[in-house]
């Protein structure tokens, strides 16, 4: 009984999948944007306070018309906004205008389980992406 649903099985897979060509399962056009690059970066720890903008750039071209996902964990690690949110002509790169304060750690998502509109222009998803950095005194 066991090795015949097993054989079961795995027939099923050979009948379902064989007709598909690999590299259009996995591949740059079919995975989800990924985060490539942040400023500041992660982990920084001596971040000029005076930084006007936090940008983020994806692996991929992005929907641009209001598509993005900023997240704050909390309001007292979140910078205060200080301008209108917006893609550079690349569509990979968002930006957050800010205004930053000395002394200070933030934490933002890009994108999160709840809340992901952060998407390629396949309307994948980016992967959450937790980006979290001090200013210097």
């Amino acid at each position: 009984m066991m090795k015949r649903f097993f054989f079961l099985i795995c027939l099923f897979s050979i009948l379902n999948f064989s007709f598909l060509d690999p590299k259009e399962i996995i591949g740059v056009k079919t995975m989800p944007p990924v985060v490539i690059k942040t400023l500041p970066q992660s982990g920084d720890t001596n971040v000029d306070p005076s930084l006007s903008e936090i940008k983020v750039t994806f692996s991929k071209e992005m929907k641009t018309d209001n598509m993005w996902s900023w997240v704050k964990i909390s309001n007292e690690t979140f910078p205060k906004v200080a301008g209108n949110v917006h893609y550079l002509k690349d569509q990979k790169t968002c930006v957050l205008p800010v205004k930053l304060e000395p002394g200070r750690t933030y934490i933002i998502w890009i994108n999160s389980k709840q809340r992901n509109a952060f998407r390629d222009k396949n309307n994948n998803p980016a992967i959450p992406y937790l980006l979290v950095f001090e200013t210097k005194k």
